[in-house]
């Protein structure tokens, strides 16, 4: 069993936040839509659905590292 990475797992203190940005902020909705998609990419691999090299998995989980923090830098940045 993989663990849940998806925001509302990874940030469910913000719940309610996330799904305000997702309606109001175009960009939020199209990083956070990006998100998944690698998330989804990484969980097929890492379960043998979809076969990759290990540097290509290692890449794919560093971008969604990436995607996060910057995911996270937008819900907490509260005007």
């Amino acid at each position: 069993m993989h663990e849940k990475h998806d925001l509302h797992h990874e940030f469910p203190e913000h719940y309610d936040r996330i799904h305000e940005l997702k309606i109001s902020d175009a960009h939020f909705a199209r990083l956070f839509n990006e998100y998944h998609e690698v998330n989804r990419d990484v969980i097929r691999i890492e379960e043998g659905t979809e076969s990759q090299t290990d540097e290509y998995l290692e890449n794919l989980k560093k971008k969604r590292l990436l995607l996060k923090d910057k995911l996270y830098g937008m819900i907490i940045n509260v005007s």
